[in-house]
Formats: structure tokens, C-alpha cells, sequence
């Protein structure tokens, strides 16, 4: 669809971030579920801090890139907590961040905006 421009993207990256990272403290996510959230908010952040929203070629990942890895991610976090029967919070929360990811996904438009300078003829 691409109603979500790559600069909100990035915010909404910085708030899955956040989610992850505090979501074992709100929802009392324990064990290896726990660690997985805090590995979650540290991985997505790198990935965020290495995309380029802008498509100068200022960093690494291109951000099409980022949308596929988002999208992997997603999709494992939907699937995962169902096939090794999580319970309680986090066979809850890493769902329906899954299902949050995957709508992101949708949602931004993954291609870049070309802006060229038009010159004027000399005449």
C-alpha cells in the first residue's frame, strides 16, 4: 500500500524498540522469553541505526532490506510462540508484535522518493 513514509517508519522503529525492551518488566516475561525480548530490542535497533531511510546511500542496509528483514521477523514472531507452546504473557505479547510488524510492513511504501532538479533550457 505505502501510506507510511520511511521518516515515520523510523519512529515507529525506535517505539518497537522501546516496546521490546520494556516489555518483560509490564507483561512479567521471564526466562528465555525475556531474553529473547531484550535481544529483539537491541537487534532491531541495530538494524535501525544501520538502514538508510533516505536512500543517499548514507548507511549500509538499503531500506527495502530492512522491510525483508522485518517482515521474516514478523512472521517468526507470530509463528513461534505457537509451535513452542508459549504461554501467559508471552505467548500473548511476541504475537501480536508479530502481527504489529507484519502491518508496518503493509503499511509503508518501501520504495524511494526520486526528486530530480529540473534546470531551465538555455536558450
Amino acid at each position: 500500500m505505502g501510506i507510511i513514509p520511511p521518516n515515520v517508519h523510523r519512529i515507529l522503529d525506535y517505539l518497537a524498540i522501546i516496546v521490546f525492551a520494556i516489555a518483560p518488566s509490564i507483561m512479567h516475561i521471564t526466562g528465555n522469553t525475556k531474553m529473547l525480548a531484550y535481544a529483539l530490542a537491541v537487534i532491531h535497533l541495530i538494524v535501525t541505526l544501520a538502514t538508510d531511510f533516505s536512500g543517499t546511500r548514507g548507511r549500509p542496509l538499503p531500506f527495502p532490506i530492512h522491510g525483508y528483514i522485518e517482515l521474516v521477523v514478523g512472521i517468526l514472531l507470530v509463528v513461534v510462540p505457537f509451535m513452542r507452546h508459549w504461554t501467559f504473557a508471552a505467548g500473548r505479547f511476541y504475537p501480536a508484535m508479530g502481527v504489529a510488524l507484519i502491518i508496518v510492513w503493509l503499511l509503508t511504501r518501501y520504495r524511494y522518493t526520486v526528486v530530480r532538479d529540473t534546470v531551465p533550457p538555455v536558450v
